[in-house]
């Protein structure tokens, strides 16, 4: 089931998430809406929060960036199978050169801006079957898994700007807040009782 995409604005997105656990409700069935929410989106990450629900859960499918010129075939081979879903995540740490990449988020169309990063993460979480990994990733694979995890944390892309980009895209974001924006998806606007 497709359902609607929280916009920017809402309470629930600057809301750090709770744990979760192995009996949480549901929880192939939310995964299962999620990934069809995330692909009718055309999206490569998406955190529950993005749908109202303020617990520590995400999910990518970077496969989409698999289809880069610019990348070699080693990377565009790791991201066409990197399909993930990550509960309870803890970043354990970032090294690396901070690189900038141009990001854009599912709860915030139409706005898409350069962001500062460290090239590599270093990541603890519990799968879907709830087995816990520790991993490492860098490039492109840790840029997705950093811009989910921030949701998860209650910290969107915008708030990583300076002060003069969020100055300039401040009507913008207002607009979103209020609806005033044509989606190609169903999205959830604060200033509204109901989603559309």
């Amino acid at each position: 089931m497709i359902l609607p995409i929280v916009a920017y604005g809402d309470p629930v997105l600057k809301k750090k998430a709770k744990e979760i656990g192995k009996d949480y409700p549901n929880l192939s069935e939310l995964l299962e809406n999620m990934f069809e929410t995330m692909y009718n989106a055309h999206g490569v990450g998406l955190a529950a929060p993005q749908i109202g629900l303020p617990i520590r859960l995400f999910l990518v499918d970077a496969e989409p960036f698999s289809e880069d010129e610019e990348l070699s075939e080693e990377e565009k081979k790791e991201l066409k199978d990197f399909k993930k879903v990550f509960i309870n995540a803890t970043i354990l740490e970032e090294t690396g050169e901070e690189w900038v990449f141009t990001e854009g988020c599912l709860s915030i169309p139409d706005i898409r801006e350069d962001v500062f990063r460290k090239e590599k993460i270093k990541i603890n979480y519990f799968d879907e079957n709830f087995v816990e990994h520790t991993e490492t990733y860098d490039g492109l694979a840790a840029r997705v898994i950093q811009h989910e995890y921030d949701h998860i944390e209650g910290i969107l892309f915008t708030d990583k700007l300076s002060s003069l980009k969020k100055r300039l895209i401040k009507g913008k974001l207002s607009n979103i807040s209020k609806g005033k924006i044509n989606s190609e998806y169903r999205m959830r606007f604060p200033s509204m009782k109901k989603g559309r």
